[in-house]
């Protein structure tokens, strides 16, 4: 995993009030990526040590393990966790991670308005976050909240902007929304490591059917598995 710390001001400052997260602007956060090597040396040993025979999703049930760690870690102090997963009731995510990991510095997180010459008009493109290490081969698992740690003079890191022509960008985005199965959209960038050939094809398998990869039982729900699909992995 990769900690990036942040304050909730500049989250804040990106997006709309319906967004807010509701804390001082000095507030301290940190955006969690899980990189490559999650899967072998976090998540595996998870699954082996995993006693239920039933998980809602044993990604996501990895890293609340893993956030709750951070917690008993620093148990001196209050911390709030909120996952990628999760939601309001009004079915908006409780946290744009997205953004989160832009405004930290972590990735860049390319959009629309980043192309110059927009291709596509007012077709609706779905934005998407290359980490200049890994490139997409990474994930954003949510965010961990300080409530009582201010730090006004923390620093603001700019992300590294490493595709940088628009021709790539376009290629990014295009890649992400139409051929985001291929992992192509990955490698828009030279990286240091990828997924490995096992992980790919956990991540490639259709959430309920991942849970066979494991000798699990699934309860997952249809939404859900739709929402994991093209989703964070």
């Amino acid at each position: 995993f990769e900690c990036h710390p942040f304050k909730i001001g500049w989250y804040n400052a990106v997006l709309q009030p319906s967004f807010h997260l509701q804390y001082p602007d000095d507030t301290l956060a940190f955006v969690v990526l899980s990189t490559p090597q999650m899967f072998e040396k976090a998540f595996k040993p998870f699954i082996a040590d995993k006693q239920l025979s039933t998980v809602r999703d044993p990604i996501d049930e990895c890293a609340v393990l893993y956030f709750s760690l951070v917690k008993e870690n620093f148990s001196d102090q209050r911390i709030e966790a909120i996952h990628d997963f999760e939601m309001l009731p009004n079915r908006k995510p409780k946290v744009l991670v997205q953004t989160a990991a832009h405004v930290a510095g972590a990735t860049y997180y390319y959009q629309m308005k980043d192309v110059q010459q927009n291709p596509w008009g007012e077709k609706k493109m779905y934005g998407v976050c290359i980490h200049p290490r890994y490139g997409g081969w990474f994930a954003i698992r949510g965010i961990l909240i300080f409530p009582n740690v201010q730090v006004p003079s923390l620093e603001q890191k700019l992300p590294v902007d490493c595709v940088s022509t628009d021709e790539k960008k376009i290629q990014l985005l295009e890649s992400f929304n139409f051929h985001w199965r291929d992992w192509t959209y990955r490698d828009i960038i030279d990286v240091e490591e990828r997924y490995s050939e096992e992980q790919k094809q956990y991540f490639a398998t259709l959430p309920a059917e991942r849970f066979k990869l494991l000798g699990l039982k699934s309860n997952i729900s249809g939404e859900n598995q739709q929402s994991k699909t093209h989703g964070a992995f």
